[in-house]
């Protein structure tokens, strides 16, 4: 690729926040925003779906769809000795949220 004034300002930013990154603080405070915004979707797209009670089925088979391909992304894609990518850890760490929310409005609609 040419290295124009954009692709150079891109690169550039995408290093500085990379490296903001590597502090383990911000690292771990970003995954633990991500779990909660995973949860916080789950109990939004379910009050949602819920609300019309046409949209139970399909909602819950795209979620399922993608939580089942992730899954099978991010655990067979492994190498030993690499370091998964922080966008990769911070998508799994959403899906996590979005199945525990989903199992817990599940818990409240059984009892």
């Amino acid at each position: 690729m040419q290295n124009t004034r954009l692709n150079t300002l891109v690169v550039y930013t995408s290093n500085q926040i990379g490296a903001w990154f590597r502090n383990p603080w911000r690292r771990l405070s970003l995954q633990l925003i991500c779990l909660l915004l995973g949860f916080f979707l789950g109990t939004a797209v379910s009050t949602e779906t819920g609300q019309s009670a046409r949209w139970d089925v399909p909602a819950a088979g795209i979620l399922v769809l993608f939580t089942e391909l992730y899954s099978r992304f991010f655990y067979t894609t492994r190498k030993p000795g690499v370091q998964r990518s922080l966008l990769t850890e911070s998508i799994n760490l959403l899906k996590i949220g979005l199945t525990f929310s989903l199992f817990i409005e599940a818990f409240k609609l059984g009892s």
